[in-house]
C-alpha cells in the first residue's frame, strides 16, 4: 500500500493522557502501516501525564521512471 487507508494523512500526532487507551492507539497505527517518527513526547497537566507520539506513513522515494 503506498498511502494510508481510510483517507488517513501521512503524518499524524496521536495525543492523550499517558494510559491503555493511548497505548492501543499508537499500536493500531502501527498495524496499519505507520512508522514512529522519534520517541514520545510527554507533559503534566497538573493531573494527569499527557504524551503525545507522531507517526509517520513511509513513503518510497521516486524512481528516475516515474
Amino acid at each position: 500500500m503506498t498511502t494510508p487507508p481510510d483517507g488517513l494523512p501521512l503524518y499524524r500526532v496521536l495525543t492523550g493522557p499517558d494510559d491503555a487507551a493511548f497505548c492501543r492507539r499508537v499500536s493500531e497505527a502501527l498495524g496499519l502501516g505507520y512508522e514512529l517518527h522519534d520517541g514520545p513526547a510527554l507533559t503534566f497537566n497538573g493531573e494527569n501525564v499527557v504524551v503525545a507520539q507522531a507517526v509517520v506513513w513511509p513513503v518510497r522515494p521516486k524512481q528516475p521512471s516515474e
